[in-house]
């Protein structure tokens, strides 16, 4: 990968300074889409981590906006139902001083038969600059890659990724740890259908965490060992020596298949409690990336606890999400 040496930004720029380490080269994002955690490497993955602290600061200020990304038009594609995620990538793109659109599926002409290659081309000849895509099929972000010249962001394809919901993790993650490499991380729920999951695994992995994934045997597939994850079903052994949990949300759907135990015997195994952290490190690190299905997935008392980074992760994705719109323009020549 290509790199470059540092510059100094002066006072008067409109954009914050990358914190970055003097006398080291920077990287320099090429990158248009971001599609999954899997295909970047760590030093982009800490390049994204670097350029999201220098947009927390706008978060502070009186007026939070910069001009970075003035004129440009971001469209957020949503084809499932979505509210922080929509929200989050909506803020982050005014943040940015971007204009955006916002398309439901279900008030589309989707309805009536169009297909989603017509749907995008049909969008992008408005004059549009960055796609937001969430699609219940998973690859959907990587087809419309090529029916566009568009930046993509995977918003979360089916089973598949949730790219900028595993950076939010891992970057609020190492923002409370000081670090990744060499950290325990156990994930735990249903593994087998999350894609906040696999995003999450693919990004710890790559910084050099190790990964514990926990819960009932029919939705933790030891398929995910032969990728370098550690599997488990009993959750309080896997927690005994663990830094970081995230809990993952059951989706109701799933509590009334075969798959699944019962809602009791769930919360049994799996859930979170008070009782359950006594048995942990002091300064575990709690998890999750809603919403949450309080006294499911974690109690109240755990999930509003001191442990717990909920809200945190919520007020980092700003700022994740901002580095990402950012980093695909600028590859694009558009900043």
């Amino acid at each position: 990968m290509k790199t470059t040496r540092n510059t100094k930004t002066t006072k008067s720029s409109p954009l914050p300074a990358a914190h970055t380490d003097l006398g080291k080269p920077e990287v320099v994002w090429t990158r248009r889409h971001l599609l999954g955690l899997e295909e970047l490497s760590g030093e982009e993955l800490e390049h994204i981590f670097r350029t999201a602290e220098s947009f927390q600061e706008i978060s502070t200020r009186s007026i939070k906006k910069v001009p970075a990304l003035r004129g440009r038009v971001v469209v957020n594609l949503f084809f499932e139902d979505s509210t922080r995620t929509r929200m989050s990538f909506t803020l982050a793109a005014q943040r940015l001083s971007a204009d955006v659109l916002d398309f439901s599926a279900g008030k589309s002409s989707v309805t009536k038969g169009e297909t989603l290659r017509d749907t995008v081309r049909n969008i992008e000849a408005m004059g549009v600059d960055t796609f937001i895509i969430r699609h219940s099929a998973a690859g959907a972000p990587h087809y419309i890659t090529r029916c566009t010249d568009c930046n993509v962001i995977n918003a979360g394809d089916g089973q598949h990724e949730h790219p900028t919901q595993g950076l939010i993790d891992i970057f609020t993650i190492r923002e409370r740890k000081g670090r990744i490499a060499g950290l325990k991380v156990v994930i735990v729920g249903d593994i087998a259908h999350s894609r906040v999951a696999r995003s999450n695994f693919w990004g710890l992995k790559r910084l050099g965490a190790e990964v514990t994934l926990v819960g009932p045997t029919t939705l933790v597939p030891r398929a995910f060992e032969k990728m370098g994850a550690k599997t488990s079903y009993d959750l309080d052994a896997a927690l005994k020596d663990a830094d970081v949990v995230n809990m993952l949300r059951i989706q109701h759907e799933r509590i009334s298949s075969q798959v699944f135990p019962s809602r009791e015997e769930y919360v049994r195994l799996f859930g979170l409690t008070q009782e359950r952290l006594r048995g942990t490190k002091p300064d575990l690190l709690i998890m999750h990336p809603g919403p949450i299905n309080r006294g499911v997935e974690l109690s109240s008392e755990v999930a509003d606890g001191p442990n717990s980074s909920i809200l945190r992760q919520v007020s980092n994705g700003l700022a994740i999400r901002m580095a990402v719109l950012f980093l695909l323009n600028q590859a694009s020549g558009k900043n």
